[in-house]
C-alpha cells in the first residue's frame, strides 16, 4: 500500500527548472542589493514634482480660493518679504535654539535611561510603568502645570519640547539594546569581563548605532512640539509667526513656515545621516533608513 502511494504521481518530487531555481534579476525591485544612484535622484524628483505640480495647476487655475490654498509665487514672495522686512531669520535661530536646548537634555537623560532599561531587568521594572503610563499623556495637558512650575521664559518651552521626546528616546534605546545577540555577553563572560566592561565595551558600542538611528528619529518630535512650545508667552520663533499668521487669516505665511520648518528638518536628518555613517561606518551594511 506505502509502495502504491509513492508511485502515485502526486507524490513525484519534480526537479526546478532552470528557470524556476534562480530569480530573474531586478533593479528597481531588488531586495537590500545595489540600487544606481542616479535612479534614486530621480524617484525622488519625481516623487517631490508631483505634489509641486498638483499645487500649481490648482491654485493658478484658481480651482481654490487663494485664502486656502495661495500660489508658490505668493508664498515665496511672502518668504522674501518675511525675511528682509519682518526678521524671520531671528525667529529662526530661536527656534532652532529652543528645540536644540529640549531636544539635548532629552538625548542626555533618556539614552541612558533606555541603556539602563535595556540592560537590567531592575531598572526596566522601576522605569518602565514610569515611561510606559507618561507616554501616553498628552504633552499639551502640562502646559498649565509648566507654566506654573518654571513660568513663562525660555525654560518652560524647552520644558515642553523634552517631555515630549525624553521617553521615546528611552523606549526605543531599550529596544535596541534588548535586541543585542545574548551570545555576545555571554563571549565577553567567558573572556573573563566584569559587569562594568559589559555594559561598557559590549552593549553601549553595539548600541551606539541604533542611539544614532532613534536621536534622528526623534528629533523630528522635538520640531513637532515646537509650535506648542511656542504658544506660552512667545515673542518670536517660527510656531509663534505661523500662529499669528493663521490670527489673520495669512495663509501664504503658514506655508512658508511650515516649508522652511520642513527643509530645517531636511538639513538636520541629512546632518545625522552623515553624523551615523562617520562614526558608525561597520553599521552602514545594515542599517540604511
Amino acid at each position: 500500500m506505502a509502495q502504491s502511494t509513492l508511485n502515485t504521481p502526486s507524490a513525484e518530487i519534480k526537479p526546478l527548472s532552470a528557470e524556476n531555481r534562480y530569480l530573474k534579476p531586478s533593479v528597481f525591485w531588488s531586495i537590500r542589493q545595489g540600487f544606481p544612484r542616479w535612479l534614486a535622484l530621480l524617484i525622488s524628483a519625481i516623487a517631490l514634482a508631483i505634489p509641486l505640480t498638483a499645487w500649481a495647476i490648482v491654485s493658478y487655475a484658481g480651482w481654490v480660493p487663494e485664502l486656502f490654498l495661495p500660489t508658490p509665487t505668493a508664498v515665496i514672495q511672502s518668504g522674501i518679504k518675511l525675511f528682509f522686512e519682518e526678521q524671520l531669520i531671528v525667529d529662526v535661530w530661536a527656534s532652532c535654539g529652543r528645540v536644540a536646548a529640549g531636544f539635548i537634555i532629552a538625548a542626555f537623560v533618556g539614552v541612558p535611561v533606555g541603556i539602563a532599561m535595556g540592560t537590567f531587568y531592575s531598572m526596566e521594572s522601576l522605569f518602565a510603568p514610569i515611561v510606559g503610563t507618561v507616554r501616553y499623556m498628552p504633552v499639551v495637558a502640562f502646559v498649565p502645570l509648566i507654566v506654573i512650575w518654571v513660568g513663562l521664559g525660555e525654560p518652560s518651552k524647552a520644558l515642553i519640547i523634552f517631555l515630549g521626546v525624553v521617553l521615546y528616546n528611552a523606549m526605543m534605546v531599550a529596544d535596541a539594546v534588548k535586541f543585542i545577540p545574548s551570545e555576545m555577553i555571554n563571549v565577553a563572560y567567558t573572556l573573563g569581563a566584569s559587569r562594568r566592561d559589559v555594559l561598557f565595551k559590549v552593549i553601549v558600542p553595539a548600541v551606539f548605532p541604533s542611539v544614532l538611528d532613534t536621536l534622528r528619529v526623534n528629533i523630528s518630535g522635538a520640531w513637532n512640539y515646537l509650535v506648542i512650545a511656542e504658544l506660552v508667552a512667545a515673542q518670536n520663533g517660527l510656531g509663534f509667526t505661523i500662529v499669528q499668521a493663521q490670527r489673520f487669516l495669512q495663509t501664504e505665511k503658514v506655508l512658508f513656515c511650515i516649508a522652511l520648518i520642513g527643509l530645517i528638518g531636511l538639513i538636520i536628518d541629512y546632518t545625522l545621516k552623515w553624523l551615523s555613517r562617520l562614526l558608525t561606518p561597520w553599521a552602514d551594511q545594515t542599517r540604511h533608513l
